[in-house]
């Protein structure tokens, strides 16, 4: 076993105990000291479930009438409370070398050049990917989940796929409720194993499949079924053939074993299942009935030879390929889910799983007509939505983050506003408060969701909804309503994932304009502005060789890159309201995203809790 691996996990079990101890001391001394049979009753649970403590021990220093000084943040020595602040979060927008390639640099951004100029002392730039993020090597790309989760936590917290990693290293996945569960059906029926096929490491890996088909069969199951969603965003288009080819030789190994295991469905991530916030639910609909109903409009006995011919169709790829079924001679459906048997959601990451989460869990569900709606066993890879408890059974545990900064801000009367459209709004909300849905105190906050065009792919509108969300961040700072005004225009995220350069550029162009708007808001109430990002990708549009030139495919055209990148993001401050004496500091040994947390804070006139991050600023006297 990788020795790092069993570091961070005895480190991690070590953190835990602890809480756990002094967690059980503190509930103990209340049970003891009270008369209450509905706090006896809620305590003797708690104590059997870890994972509660945290929420029970607010709830009892609430009753308990400790919760103020619980969250009571110290004065910042230097720096005055009462400045309005904006927080601009810039999605898919990284640092790079000038070419043709930079959608940024080519791109008319007046606004975000001038920050620029800030540099070194209201200019710096920051990691984004990696360990930076809890994300397990610095070869892994950050995504907007884990970005805002380190932006809003002030921490790092080991996230998806280092969370998976270290439960199959162990092994400990196949000794926790949520595999115990979904094993029961193993007898009887059929495992069916859903996600992304890809080693792209921002929603699921390729790997993690390959360990956890190998473990479900050494642990019982007999029959086994993989429905696949193509990549091609996340990796290069055309690499989906790759990923079957590598699964069916897998499952013919464990078919040389004795177990029953093969792919039944299929389809491009874009078209089919992966849908989130709710944007389109014929998306979900589309894998339901392959996945489900074993019903698709294409069918073919070979997955390998189904993805090859379905990516033969006029101006299609990996990321809208149509869903298909793998059928039998007769021309049957090979693995329909069915009553009795167990699904597996695949994917780490949260957000394009939680529609697909709902269609199977949920029994009152009125998104599309379902047709038959099986008595199945459900768990996802990780418990996709915190709030909703969704799903209510997960392989792995998710990452216990506590007190956000949004929360400790709320608690200290800073009065928050968060704003994006549709495809983000979760980001600077959920994501930003620590996988949590809803709102900390709702006489204190308000949060604004703009619906996002739905029907066509973003590069078609690539000014997306900037402008909106830039003119309610406005009214909501002139309005003087608001302390922090925190928005995410989505624009180099969304449309660089098109891959289409020329409506990147004009994605940038609008992004910069928004941000505009917001800053000349923040000058008319004499406030402070925190400009930064929470990932790379509009930066660099094209795949690199060893020597850092665009890289051609055999036909000589240069491999357009719709992902993510491994580039620095920039944290820009400045406005009206920012003293004299602040300037980044020098200090800061590689600074991440998780910086900004306390920077934030201290803006706010807070010093952070001594366990973030450290503060990206200093006050120089002059």
């Amino acid at each position: 076993m990788n020795p790092l691996i069993v570091e961070i996990d005895v480190w991690q079990t070590a953190e835990r105990l602890s809480v756990y101890i002094a967690s059980s001391l503190f509930l103990l001394f209340v049970i003891i000291t009270s008369s209450s049979p509905s706090i006896l009753s809620s305590l003797s649970k708690s104590i059997l479930n870890p994972l509660l403590f945290n929420r029970h021990l607010q709830n009892f220093h609430l009753k308990m009438g400790s919760t103020d000084s619980q969250w009571k943040l110290a004065d910042h020595p230097k720096l005055p409370k009462g400045k309005k602040i904006a927080v601009v979060v810039l999605d898919g927008w990284g640092e790079a070398n000038p070419d043709q390639y930079n959608c940024i640099h080519v791109a008319e951004t007046p606004t975000m050049d001038s920050l620029k100029k800030g540099a070194p002392e209201k200019w710096t730039l920051v990691k984004a990917h990696g360990t930076a993020v809890g994300l397990p090597t610095d070869d892994d790309m950050g995504n907007s989940e884990v970005g805002h989760n380190a932006l809003g936590a002030g921490r790092i917290y080991a996230q998806g796929a280092k969370l998976v990693d270290l439960a199959l290293a162990s092994g400990k996945i196949y000794e926790e409720e949520g595999f115990n569960y979904i094993k029961e059906s193993f007898d009887q029926g059929t495992l069916h194993l859903i996600g992304l096929l890809s080693d792209g490491g921002v929603h699921s890996r390729l790997d993690q499949v390959q360990l956890l088909l190998k473990g479900a069969s050494e642990h019982g199951a007999k029959r086994i079924r993989v429905h696949i969603l193509t990549d091609g965003r996340d990796v290069l288009d055309g690499s989906s053939v790759g990923f079957v080819e590598t699964l069916e030789n897998d499952l013919a190994e464990l078919r040389a074993k004795g177990v029953d295991a093969r792919i039944a469905s299929g389809g491009g991530r874009m078209y089919v299942t992966m849908d989130r916030y709710e944007n389109d639910w014929d998306v979900v609909k589309r894998g339901w009935d392959a996945q489900v109903l074993g019903e698709a409009p294409h069918k073919f006995q070979n997955a390998v030879e189904a993805v090859k011919k379905l990516r033969e169709l006029p101006n299609m790829n990996d990321q809208y390929l149509p869903p298909f079924v793998i059928v039998d001679e007769s021309g049957n459906p090979v693995g329909p889910i069915l009553d009795g048997d167990a699904v597996v959601t695949f994917n780490f990451r949260a957000d394009r799983m939680v529609m697909i989460a709902k269609a199977l869990e949920y029994e009152d569900f009125d998104k599309f007509d379902r047709v038959r709606v099986p008595k199945i066993r459900y768990a996802g890879m990780l418990q996709y939505d915190g709030e909703l408890k969704l799903p209510s059974r997960y392989l792995v545990s998710p990452p216990l983050i506590e007190r956000t900064s949004g929360e400790y801000l709320v608690k200290n009367g800073v009065r928050t506003f968060a704003c994006s459209e549709t495809v983000k709004f979760g980001h600077v909300t959920f994501f930003w408060n620590g996988n949590r849905s809803g709102y900390f105190d709702a006489s204190k906050e308000e949060y604004v969701e703009i619906p996002s065009d739905v029907g066509i792919t973003f590069n078609v509108q690539p000014k997306m909804k900037a402008v909106e969300i830039a003119e309610k961040a406005r009214d909501a700072i002139l309005s003087g309503k608001f302390d922090q005004v925190r928005v995410n225009l989505p624009n180099g995220d969304m449309v660089g994932h098109t891959g289409d350069i020329e409506a990147t550029v004009v994605a940038c162009k609008a992004a910069d304009e928004a941000v505009k708007i917001i800053l000349d808001a923040v000058e008319q109430v004499g406030g402070i502005y925190v400009v930064t990002a929470d990932h790379g990708n509009a930066e660099d549009m094209v795949k690199r060789n060893k020597s850092g030139q665009p890289a051609k495919d055999k036909n000589g055209n240069i491999q357009i890159l719709t992902s993510h990148t491994l580039q620095p993001v920039p944290v820009a401050i400045g406005g009206p309201g920012l003293l004299p004496g602040v300037k980044f500091r020098t200090d800061v040994q590689t600074p991440g995203l998780a910086n900004v947390a306390a920077t934030v804070m201290n803006l706010h006139g807070f010093v952070a809790p001594s366990d973030y991050e450290p503060t990206l600023i200093e006050v120089v006297d002059n």
